[in-house]
């Protein structure tokens, strides 16, 4: 090999690329990515992640939801939505989903494919705790992907909500004051538990590293259990 060669090849080596050999799971170098780039605050939202759904006849959306929870252990993450939503609707009707992670200041993405079901309602019930009063509100009051009129009318309806459905002193609220606001029952969180995830590392000259797991649940059981060893594979950029 030229010395030529060997300066060329040198350039690509100085890339961060995946572990050789690869982890035998991937959701610990994912979460360890995911830390990095909270930490590295590039970014207003780290944890946002595009949903991909589907219609039972294969029709596609996606749109952008936060990440709220990751379980290494177990290789699952969550998020939360109106359950009378569109995405909550081909949730409920394939009970599957892919998201992608895009971190492009560190030239990383993560794409993480499996089953779908809905965090318990004391995980639900937590996470709600934790909104700001304003998100709270907005959950009780928006029938989100429904139609409305104008602005004015959405407005409307959530003095509506906060006058009469919720019935507390506002006042009070804007005052700082403490307020209970429950979690309303079309509201909640759903688990995603990986089955297929890849990690992208972008390299120079497009020759970007990338790797693959898998693994497989028992298809007898409405909730994913008893899943095989993960399998692992390089893929060509």
């Amino acid at each position: 090999m030229t010395d030529a060669v060997l300066k060329l090849l040198d350039r690509f080596a100085h890339d961060r690329p995946l572990p050789d050999p690869l982890p035998a799971e991937p959701m610990a170098l994912f979460k360890v990515w995911f830390d990095e780039a909270v930490a590295a605050k590039k970014q207003p939202n780290p944890n946002c992640m595009y949903l991909a759904t589907a219609t039972e006849q294969g029709v596609p959306s996606v749109r952008t939801v936060l990440c709220k929870g990751i379980d290494v252990n177990g290789g699952s993450l969550e998020f939360y939505t109106n359950y009378n939503s569109r995405k909550a609707s081909e949730l409920e009707s394939t009970r599957r989903a892919s998201v992608l992670f895009h971190w492009d200041d560190r030239e990383r993405q993560v794409r993480i494919e499996g089953p779908i079901v809905r965090c318990t309602r004391e995980e639900s019930d937590a996470y709600f705790r934790t909104r700001h009063w304003q998100s709270r509100l907005g959950a009780w009051a928006s029938d989100q992907s429904k139609p409305i009129g104008s602005r004015a009318e959405l407005l409307s309806k959530v003095a509506h909500v906060v006058t009469t459905r919720l019935g507390f002193d506002v006042l009070k609220l804007l005052s700082g004051g403490e307020v209970t606001i429950d979690r309303p029952p079309h509201w909640g969180g759903y688990r995603l538990w990986a089955q297929n995830v890849e990690l992208w590392q972008g390299g120079s000259g497009r020759v970007h590293d990338r790797a693959v797991w898998s693994r497989s649940f028992d298809p007898t059981l409405t909730t994913p259990s008893n899943p095989t060893t993960w399998t692992s594979t390089r893929l060509q950029p």
